[in-house]
């Protein structure tokens, strides 16, 4: 118990810090199966590279959590994301919880840094005190539109079993804090894929007060 105590003191002096370089601007959506090829046919006329194939992925992503026995809630969360299809190092992502900031904000917006690691990393995780919550596998499309990244994907559970019968469209980017106007951009984009699909900044919180 002592060794996980003094792991979160340290993370959460590390994040006290303001260590995390980069933000990601985030919009979601999502559209049934029967209307995914439509829209998978207009991001390929509005994206880059519109003469190639779109880039596929599978993925495994696995949600860890660090708790101590005296609190309810984690004290952090991260993301181990595995190709399936790809020959790749794993991803290990920390995602923070959205800022506040104007409500007007075209975007979602929050702290985020992925460093690549070797399979190792989930023995080094359990070492320091956090657990498997949950996982699942995403398997879809990737189109970019220069610094944006737009992916239409579905949520799988047992690695075959849809769990809805929709895909899940986001378009983000990562950059470095100060970089607001890139979320107008995203905005801008997002009108071309309507009505196809409605990308949203969502309310997080929300979801957290239902019952």
């Amino acid at each position: 118990m002592g060794a996980q105590v003094n792991a979160a003191e340290l993370l959460q002096q590390a994040l006290s810090s303001n260590i995390i370089p980069n933000q990601e601007f985030l919009l979601q959506g999502s559209i049934l199966d029967s209307a995914a090829e439509n829209l998978l046919h207009r991001l390929r006329g509005l994206c880059d590279n519109v003469d190639a194939s779109p880039e596929t992925f599978s993925d495994i992503e696995m949600c860890f959590s660090l708790k101590l026995p005296t609190e309810k809630t984690p004290v952090m969360t991260v993301r181990v994301r595995r190709a399936q299809d790809v020959e790749a190092p794993l991803q290990l992502r920390y995602i923070g919880q959205p800022e506040l900031g104007d409500r007007t904000r075209p975007t979602l917006v929050r702290s985020s840094l992925d460093i690549a690691c070797t399979p190792h990393v989930i023995d080094f995780l359990t070492e320091m005190g956090f657990r498997l919550d949950f996982e699942y596998c995403t398997k879809g499309y990737m189109f970019r539109k220069g610094r944006m990244k737009i992916t239409v994907s579905k949520i799988l559970k047992n690695m075959t079993e849809p769990i809805s019968q929709s895909y899940l469209v986001e378009l983000s980017v990562l950059a470095p804090k100060g970089q607001d106007a890139i979320a107008e951009d995203m905005r801008i984009f997002a009108e071309q894929l309507k009505p196809l699909v409605q990308l949203e900044k969502i309310d997080y919180k929300r979801f957290a007060q239902m019952p």
